[in-house]
């Protein structure tokens, strides 16, 4: 099914890319001619030539009868014709040109039209693509444009489907930023993922994304051990969203593993083969390659060259070590010079 899809989608872009040719258009049609020509494109859904004719109407008749109208019906042509980014100019230069016109509200719905269907062109239509995993650029523009024609024009007609869309798309929203919350769990970054989920709880309530932006808290609260905040979340989560998919009978049940931070060697042998043993609470890898060398450099010394109290020296050492006083990184890696 999907080699016919692809095959359709080729045979669709070649179609498109051999009647691109820009159409001439006679110059000697008169303006009521060139708008009745132009209506008919569009009643046969000729929009490429609609566009061209249109286009010339404007540009040959600036102040005629039918200029502002051809305006207003080029933005739909551009809609229409899956020309989302030329539409979109369309729609802000009539805005611009024409601020009290009164059908100025049908501009702001085509152009909230084009920015909503831009991220679903002729691949979207013919392949199963999760729309809350891509960029939400195109989603977030159109949302803001339907909220300016819904605040300027609540009682326009094209409001009803306006506030519609804007639910879809504040849906989507919500969902993508719970996908970007997940990948940064799946990272180990869970300052980034807790950011993320309280961004959601806060800023899209009422959205089905809600549940799982308090489960990423959750989880991610927990991994940094912050467990007022992670408690806090369980019970919001539980109270409000009882049958979340991330609990299990009652219990929170973490959506990734524990993080496994052993060494590739340690992981090969199945853990026979510890070589990244746990560190000393305040010690790290490199303190403990100070250590050793000093160990080495200390054993290389001959016996003769050492103190007559050596071993007295490495019994004060010892008990010091065993009372937690052990002496500083700067003694050990000056040889005691400057202690």
């Amino acid at each position: 099914m999907q080699v016919k899809h692809l095959l359709l989608i080729a045979i669709l872009a070649f179609t498109a890319a051999c009647s691109s040719t820009k159409e001439q258009v006679d110059e000697n049609l008169s303006e009521a001619e060139l708008y009745r020509q132009a209506q008919a494109d569009l009643d046969n859904k000729s929009y490429t030539s609609a566009v061209n004719k249109l286009k010339a109407l404007e540009s040959r008749y600036p102040f005629g009868r039918y200029a502002e109208q051809a305006q207003l019906e080029l933005i739909y042509a551009y809609y229409k014709n899956v020309e989302p980014e030329a539409a979109r100019a369309a729609a802000e230069r009539f805005i611009r040109l024409h601020p009290q016109h009164p059908d100025v509200d049908y501009a702001y719905y085509l152009k909230g039209l084009a920015s909503f269907d831009q991220d679903r062109g002729l691949l979207a239509r013919f392949l199963p693509l999760d729309m809350t995993k891509r960029d939400p650029g195109a989603a977030r523009d159109s949302f803001n444009e339907f909220a300016q024609l819904t605040s300027r024009y609540p009682n326009s007609r094209y409001a009803p489907d306006a506030k519609q869309r804007m639910i879809y798309l504040r849906n989507l929203l919500a969902a993508y930023e719970v996908h970007v919350g997940n990948y940064y769990l799946k990272r180990q970054a869970y300052v980034a993922a807790a950011n993320r989920g309280r961004y959601v709880v806060e800023n899209f309530q009422e959205t089905p994304a809600v549940g799982d932006g308090l489960a990423i808290m959750t989880e991610a609260y927990q991994r940094l051990h912050l467990d007022d905040l992670a408690a806090s979340s369980l019970e919001t989560l539980k109270l409000n969203y009882p049958d979340h998919p991330s609990l299990d009978n009652g219990e929170f049940a973490p959506r990734e593993d524990e993080a496994d931070n052993r060494s590739w060697l340690s992981k090969a042998t199945l853990g026979l083969i510890e070589n990244d043993t746990p560190l000393p609470p305040g010690q790290t890898r490199a303190s403990q390659d100070v250590l050793k060398q000093y160990q080495d450099a200390q054993d290389a010394i001959p016996s003769e060259l050492l103190p007559e109290n050596q071993e007295a020296i490495e019994e004060d050492d010892r008990e010091a070590e065993a009372k937690g006083k052990g002496r500083s990184w700067w003694s050990y890696m000056t040889f005691g010079l400057f202690d």
